[in-house]
This record gives structure tokens, C-alpha cells and sequence, in this order.
């Protein structure tokens, strides 16, 4: 199944962009992947990131696929299909931004843009073997974006090359600048639970490139993932819950739907309660350094044949969807496969300094080129692009 739901041609650039469908697109219904949306009436008006991509010179070719109501992690759709993962076609492609990851890795578009409410950015990034920036929450404006309120939702970018990424981002928002700098990046590697074989691909990276990084940890991790289920659960059944007895909805969704509306106000005030402590310890670790090191996946994803079958992975975004609690920037970048099985490497950044999280990304592209290391990059650019 390709990774658009429908072809468009607005704008008159030359750099191609596709638009996750749960954002807004005057004169086109926002269906977010779900039959329960099927007569939704078009938009009367652009959401904002689409009014200042066409305004920035970028033409939009399409609407992308995505997991039903973006309330999944594996990307399957069993309403509008599936995207195949250009790059790993036997794993899935990732949720819930499938198609706008899996549209960069075909080579549809310069730029996909998605949205990140647990990971929904930076796993289909990763599965998919491309780069993908989640901003600092609340960087880029969320008008015209479904769900209309979310307090960790953010909107961003996902690219097969990092200096579209970041030229995308220098367009779209004025205050946005990545300086040139040899500087090397200041760097603290997270000690994490994760697959061995993913952990080595990153510190045989660190270690060749001559990045030192000091281990640290983040004690509420684990907190700050049970945190950020909780309030993305009510968020969503907020949201999505009047569509529940549709009989429109796929299993899954219909499944976690029904699970989330069990959220009890003492986990969304618990959760509230880890947002703030895990917040300003990240905070406090990154005065220490200027980008965190850690995979952005634990482990490799699972095939689209077990995914097909009914198996949820939920705890692919362990990894991420601590950084929506806090709303720190975070951009995931693909390494050297391992076995023919997608790894990507997750920086984390200061509240407001994408820059500088994009400037280290440079660096180590940079430094893989400069030092012939086959471990980081655009490991999968197509001759002639």
C-alpha cells in the first residue's frame, strides 16, 4: 500500500511535502485514518503548519496515511492500509505517522510532516530509517491539527536528509537558525534498559566518531512513560470517545479507546505530579551537557506479519514518549542497520534549542563522512539525489 491516501498539488516549489491526515487542508476532508470520519465535511481553511509550508515555497503532493486516529504505534490500517516501510519491508512502518515516514524513505517527498503525541514522529522515523525532529512542545502552532487540544502533542518534520530537515525548519519558523561549527557537541549517553545489539551500534558510533559522552540516567523514566500513557489516553478518549459505538472504528483503536476511558482522575493527578519532577530533572541533566544520547527505539519493531496477526507493542516508545511528558525537543537520526534490522539514535535537546539539537545532528553526519564511518547519516540516499 504507498504511503498517500490522496495526491494533491498545491503550491508551486520545487521541494515536495506530504501532510499527515490528521491535519487540516482547505477544501479536503481530515479523515485521520478512520471510517468513522468518512463523510467528515472538507476544511474550511489550511492548518497553520500547512499555511507557512506553502508560504515558505514548498509544494504539498499529499495527504499521508497514518494509524487509525493516530492512536497506534505499529501503523497498520485496516481501513485505508497499510504503507509499506520502503527500507524494511518485512517490519512495520511505524505509528502513528506511518505514511509521512515511509513517503521520505520511498523518496515521494523532501519533507513529510507528521505529529508526535508518544513517539508518533520519532518510531516511524525509526522504523523507517529516516531523521524525525518532535520540537519543543508548543514550538510549532497545532491550529487546524486533530486532535484540538492535547497537551502533548507537537507537530513536526520528518526528512531522508538532514539538512532538508533543518532547511525545512529555518523556513517555517523565523526564529529557527543553525550556525555553522566545528564545535563538538557536548553529549550525555542515557543509561537505559534497551537490545544489546541496538546499545552497541550506538556506542560503536560514539566511540569512532570520538564523541565522549559521560553515562548518565534519568531515575523517572519509567514514571514518565506510565505519565504520559495515562494523560494521552484521556486526551484521546476526550477526543475520540464519541465515536466508540460508530461499529466504524478497527479493532485496535476500538480496544484502547474502551481501556482509556477507564483513566481515573487519581492517575491523570499523578501524572501531572511526574510531568513536573521528570521535567526539571531533565532539565537539570542537560545543564551538564547540551544534547542526551539514547536509542530512539529499545528494540528492533515487529514484523508487519506479527503485527498483522494482532500483536501490540506499546512499548516500542519506552524510549520517547518520556520526552512529551516534558515537552523537550527531540530528533531521531538512522544508523547502520543491524542484520537488515532498522537502529536510529534519539537526541534530546533544551526546551527551545532545536537549533542546537540539530546542530550536534550535523556534527555527527559530518563526522561519519569526514571519517569514513558506515554508522550514521543518509545510509540510504539514492544515487543522484
Amino acid at each position: 500500500m504507498p504511503p498517500l491516501i490522496q495526491h494533491l498539488d498545491l503550491g508551486t516549489g520545487s521541494k515536495r511535502v506530504v501532510v499527515k491526515d490528521s491535519i487540516d487542508i482547505a477544501g479536503y476532508p481530515t479523515q485521520a485514518g478512520s471510517a468513522a470520519l468518512a463523510d467528515a465535511p472538507a476544511a474550511e481553511r489550511h492548518a497553520e503548519i500547512v499555511e507557512r509550508t506553502l508560504a515558505a515555497g514548498y509544494r504539498i503532493v499529499g495527504k499521508a496515511n497514518l494509524h487509525e486516529l493516530a492512536f497506534g504505534m505499529t501503523g497498520l490500517n485496516a481501513w485505508t492500509g497499510t504503507p509499506e516501510n520502503p527500507r524494511f519491508p518485512t517490519l512495520i512502518p511505524g505509528g502513528s505517522s506511518s505514511g509521512s515516514a515511509a513517503a521520505v524513505a520511498a523518496g515521494l517527498a523532501e519533507i513529510g510532516i507528521g505529529t508526535d503525541t508518544g513517539g508518533s514522529i520519532r518510531v516511524p522515523a525509526a522504523c523507517c530509517g529516516v531523521y524525525g525532529l518532535k520540537p519543543t512542545f508548543g514550538r510549532l502552532s497545532r491550529r487546524g491539527v486533530m486532535p484540538a487540544s492535547s497537551s502533548l502533542d507537537c507537530v513536526g518534520p520528518l526528512s531522508a536528509n538532514i539538512e532538508e530537515l533543518i532547511d525545512f525548519m529555518s523556513s517555517i519558523d523565523a526564529g529557527f537558525s543553525v550556525e555553522s561549527s566545528e564545535a563538538v557537541p557536548r553529549i550525555c549517553t542515557l543509561d537505559v534498559a534497551a537490545d544489546v545489539a541496538i546499545l552497541g551500534t550506538l556506542e560503536a558510533y560514539l566511540d569512532a566518531a570520538e564523541l565522549a559522552a559521560e553515562k548518565r540516567a534519568l531515575p523517572l523514566m519509567g514514571e514518565a512513560f506510565d505519565a504520559a500513557m495515562a494523560l494521552i489516553n484521556r486526551e484521546t478518549y476526550m477526543a475520540c470517545g464519541v465515536w466508540l459505538d460508530s461499529g466504524r472504528l478497527g479493532k485496535d483503536v476500538e480496544s484502547r479507546l474502551r481501556a482509556a476511558a477507564k483513566t481515573s482522575e487519581a492517575e491523570l493527578r499523578e501524572a501531572e505530579a511526574v510531568r513536573q519532577a521528570f521535567t526539571v530533572e531533565v532539565d537539570r541533566l542537560l545543564e551538564t551537557c547540551e544534547v542526551l544520547a539514547l536509542p530512539t527505539l529499545p528494540h528492533f519493531p515487529l514484523s508487519r506479519a506479527a503485527a498483522e496477526e494482532g500483536q501490540q507493542d506499546l512499548a516500542i516508545s519506552s524510549l520517547v514518549r518520556p520526552f512529551n511528558l516534558s515537552g523537550h525537543p527531540a530528533l531521531s537520526l538512522p544508523m547502520s542497520p543491524n542484520w537488515g534490522r532498522p537502529v536510529s539514535l534519539q537526541l534530546v535537546g533544551r526546551r527551545g534549542d532545536e537549533a542546537g539539537l540539530c546542530r550536534a545532528a550535523r556534527y555527527m553526519v559530518k563526522a561519519q563522512r569526514d571519517k569514513t564511518l558506515p554508522i550514521i547519516g543518509d545510509i540510504y540516499a539514492q544515487p543522484g539525489r
